[in-house]
Formats: C-alpha cells, sequence, structure tokens
C-alpha cells in the first residue's frame, strides 16, 4: 500500500482539488483507493457528493473514540472509498494533547489496511499542527500541489522544513516525491520561471534533505473551469467533465505517480539526475545565468527558488479556479 499526503499549508493552490481527482484517477486505472480527509472544511468530502447524517462517524472518531477506518469509509466507486471528515474534527488536536503516542493514530489504525488498499490518498489540512504530522508519520511519499506565483511558493521551505523535522524526530523514512504544478498556464513567463527554479531548487538538496530526488512533475494541471464547477455538483472531474483537460491532466498525473517510486537513500530519480546535470560542479564558478536570482522572477519581481532556499534554511534545514 502506497500512503501519499498531500500537503501544502496555503489554501487556495489546489490540495483537494489534486487530492480528490488524484485518487478518482487512480481507481479509475484499477487501484484499490482510500481518500482521507484529515481537512476539518471537510471539502474532500463535500467534493465527492457526500452527504453526512448527524450520527455518522468520521475521521474524528478515529483519533479521538478508536473507531476503525472501516467503521466511517464510504464507498464513492466501485474501487474508491472515502473516510469523511467533519466540523468535529478542528477539536481533535487539543483533545489528543494528552495522549500518548498521539502522533502516530493514524498510522496505527491504517496499518491492518496494508492488504485491502492500493493507495491511500490523504488530504491534509492546510496547516502544520498535530493532524498534518499524523498524516506525515503515517505516509511514505509527499505530494505538494503549487501554485506557480509568488505566494504560493513563500511557505515553501517550511513546509519542507517540517517534513524534515518530522522524519528527524520520528526516524521515518518520509521523502518528498514531488510537486505539481497546479492552475498552471504555460503561456506565461512566469510560470515556465517558477517551474525552473523550484527544479534547480529541489535538484541542488543533499541526499539527508527529505526532498533529495524530487521531481517537479511533467504533468501539470492546466486553469481548467471545470475543475471550479465539479465540487459544486459533489463531483469528481471524470464524473463532471470527462473530456476536459482537467481530466486529460490529472489522468497523467496518476499514470506519471503510479509509475514512480520514492528513491533510496542516496539513490535519484532519473529526473532528479537531469535537472542536477544542468548544475555546475561544486568546485566550479557559478554562472549567474544559472542562479536563482534574489531579485525575483521576470519584471514582475516574482518569487524564486532563493525565497524557498532562505525559509528552508541552508543549515538543515482550495481550492479556487483550478
Amino acid at each position: 500500500m502506497r500512503a501519499i499526503a498531500v500537503l501544502n499549508q496555503k489554501g487556495g493552490v489546489g490540495k483537494t482539488t489534486t487530492a480528490v481527482n488524484l485518487a478518482a484517477a487512480l481507481a479509475r486505472d484499477g487501484q484499490r483507493v482510500l481518500l482521507l480527509d484529515l481537512d476539518p472544511q471537510g471539502h474532500a468530502t463535500l467534493h465527492v457528493g457526500l452527504e453526512l447524517p448527524e450520527d455518522a462517524l468520521t475521521v474524528y472518531d478515529v483519533f479521538v473514540r478508536g473507531a476503525a477506518i472501516a467503521e466511517t469509509a464510504r464507498m464513492v466507486t466501485d474501487r474508491m472509498a472515502i473516510a469523511p471528515a467533519h466540523i468535529d474534527l478542528v477539536g481533535a488536536e487539543v483533545e489528543l494533547c494528552d495522549q500518548e503516542n498521539r502522533e502516530h493514530v493514524l498510522a496505527r489504525t491504517l496499518g491492518p489496511y496494508a492488504e485491502h488498499f492500493d493507495y491511500v490518498i490523504i488530504d491534509c489540512a492546510p496547516s502544520l499542527g498535530l493532524l498534518t504530522i499524523n498524516a506525515l508519520t503515517a505516509a511514505r511519499e509527499v505530494i505538494i500541489p503549487l501554485q506557480p506565483h509568488f505566494l504560493a511558493l513563500q511557505g515553501l521551505g517550511r513546509l519542507l522544513q517540517t517534513t524534515a523535522g518530522v522524519r528527524a524526530a520520528f526516524a521515518s523514512d518520509l521523502r518528498i516525491l514531488g510537486v505539481v504544478m497546479c492552475m498552471f498556464e504555460r503561456g506565461t513567463k512566469l510560470g515556465q520561471e517558477v517551474v525552473r527554479d523550484v527544479q534547480g531548487f529541489l535538484a541542488a538538496a543533499d541526499a539527508a534533505d527529505p526532498w533529495y530526488g524530487a521531481v517537479v512533475f511533467e504533468t501539470q494541471i492546466r486553469r481548467n473551469i471545470k475543475l471550479a464547477e465539479a465540487p459544486s455538483f459533489g463531483k469528481t472531474i471524470f464524473d463532471y467533465a470527462p473530456v476536459s483537460h482537467g481530466a486529460e491532466d490529472y489522468l497523467a498525473l496518476a499514470r506519471e505517480i503510479h509509475a514512480a517510486r520514492v528513491p533510496a537513500d542516496g539513490e535519484l530519480t532519473r529526473a532528479a539526475r537531469d535537472a542536477r546535470e544542468l548544475l555546475p560542479p561544486a568546485s566550479a564558478p557559478v554562472d549567474p545565468a544559472m542562479r536563482p536570482s534574489s531579485e525575483g522572477i521576470g519584471a514582475a519581481g516574482g518569487a524564486t527558488a532563493a525565497a524557498a532556499h532562505e525559509a528552508a534554511g541552508y543549515a538543515g534545514a482550495d481550492d479556487a479556479r483550478n
């Protein structure tokens, strides 16, 4: 079972849209998928059209009352289930504060289901609190949805620091699988430059970093109004607009992720090796054209990888119109 956390603490970058439609795309390709809604807003639950009765068990009951995943899960399709969330989940962090091993509640709960699902896709809360820590201890892989804009990049360093902290604190093998560009407009200079900067940042990672070997996925999720409309109808993009760019992109992303794997320590994926080959040797002078600009991207002064580097610290460091 591959457990993948879809994580970004900034809202409006395509996190829930990616979690839901990635899960749906994997299910369409024959995988057995559990979508786990860890966002107290319950947007993934709403996205798939699930309306919960008052007495329904949710992820809150898993964390606070020890309910099993099987007691909460609802089938969305014949190969996709969801463990739904409710606003009550916002209180789970407070109620867990005195519990022993509170960071591993989700990992313990998912353990018995390793043979029942091929994938667990976790839609994380847009925060870096205890619920997110649980997601990161339960998952081995992280996908970061990113809108190619300045403000969306600002929290990337802190997010990477969090993954590094979780791996160090809990001796886990957590790694960043990759960054997926959402709401992407291929014709813009800003978008292309942000992609290059993030690629350069990831390629320069040390082997000890959780993002060592991570890539910017080749599949980019194009800005598409159908992706924004689908949640209001309680449908995935494949049920709402199966011939749209959104459906095409998420199916391609699912197949790219399915073909990928987390690299072992000291190993680089091919895409990461290709990016690293663009960097000069450590002993060679750095060509200014290859260095992330501290003055920003393009004439408008957008973000660069330097901003993410500074936030992460070299020392060791929703969904709107998609």
